[in-house]
């Protein structure tokens, strides 16, 4: 399992199919710098972008996901990871509106 993002292995897919960086990076949403730091594994993947790398290169979610590196998010994760995630969200928002009732009481 890459532990890196596998920039020659990138390149290869890229090289397969006649593509270049410039055209991953915009079909992707990014800036060339963008994906200059995700080949430099100083930005990782979101997981829209991996979804939309595995349809360019023609593989995998989860195989964009293993080149990118071990912590790159995977669309499409289970329900439980949905959930888990909304919750968090609604604890967030939860505590960011007591919050600011406590800021409206105070004055």
């Amino acid at each position: 399992m890459a532990l890196f993002f596998d920039a020659q292995w990138f390149d290869a897919q890229l090289a397969a199919r006649g593509l270049t960086r410039r055209v991953l990076a915009a079909a992707a949403g990014m800036s060339e710098a963008d994906l200059a730091l995700a080949y430099k594994d100083q930005r990782e993947l979101s997981a829209d972008e991996v979804g939309i790398f595995a349809e360019i290169l023609g593989v995998s979610p989860a195989e964009i996901a293993r080149q990118a590196g071990i912590s790159t998010p995977i669309p499409g994760a289970g329900p439980e990871a949905r959930i888990a995630a909304l919750e968090q969200r609604v604890t967030a928002l939860e505590a960011e509106l007591a919050r600011l009732k406590g800021q409206a009481g105070e004055n």
